[in-house]
């Protein structure tokens, strides 16, 4: 008698039908299209992760160079001047202090503006 894999199979279809549930038209109950659409999920999934770590960044950034404007600096001459100063905080830190402790980010922009001059 030979092996069979019916149990195996009906396990791994199970399992992708639960991660399809909910997908529209042949994607949810077709075989072939579900696992083109969990390959492609599982794609954009990835991409995105990295997309989201870019466009934090690019917040923190944004927050740090408005709270920086108004002590009469620009982003990157802040920067410049932490960097200077010897002023190890990066930049997620930064953005949440400009954002929920602006007395702590005043001393910080006048920690750097020693430094410029």
């Amino acid at each position: 008698m030979r092996a069979r894999s019916g149990v195996v199979t009906r396990r791994k279809r199970k399992k992708l039908r639960k991660f399809c549930k909910g997908f529209w038209g042949q994607k949810k109950n077709v075989w072939r299209r579900m696992k083109e659409s969990y390959m492609r999920a599982g794609n954009y999934a990835f991409m995105h992760r990295k997309d989201r770590k870019r466009e934090m960044r690019r917040l923190w950034i944004t927050r740090i160079n408005a709270a920086a404007r108004q002590h009469g600096l620009t982003y990157s001459q802040l920067m410049f001047a932490l960097r200077k100063a010897n002023v190890a905080i990066d930049r997620k830190q930064l953005a949440k202090l400009a954002f929920s402790d602006p007395d702590a980010f005043s001393r910080i922009v006048e920690t750097a503006k020693s430094q410029i001059g």
